[in-house]
């Protein structure tokens, strides 16, 4: 899931990455401000889910993946669209 919140007087956006999945034991979200070498570690809540907050410039476009357990690479089912990547998958896509 993504929520993304809006501020009148701001320049950026805050965006909450929300994801879930069965025997996870990490979650990463890479590929936000071009930057795939900098993962943004989610936090594993309680019920089992995953969240992190990020704030990223409005009027802006963000390919990103989430990595689960540093190994398997998936999209956001909710993503605003999806484009092809370089390894003949694709990456979800973000826009603000």
């Amino acid at each position: 899931m993504i929520q993304k919140t809006y501020f009148k007087t701001k320049d950026y956006c805050k965006v909450k990455f929300a994801f879930s999945i069965e025997n996870a034991e990490t979650i990463e979200v890479l590929g936000l401000n071009s930057d795939w070498n900098n993962a943004v570690a989610l936090k594993k809540k309680k019920d089992g889910s995953f969240t992190a907050e990020v704030s990223l410039p409005k009027n802006s476009e963000h390919q990103f993946k989430y990595r689960v357990n540093e190994t398997v690479w998936l999209n956001e089912p909710e993503a605003d669209t999806e484009v092809a990547n370089e390894f003949g998958g694709t990456n979800s896509v973000i826009t603000l």
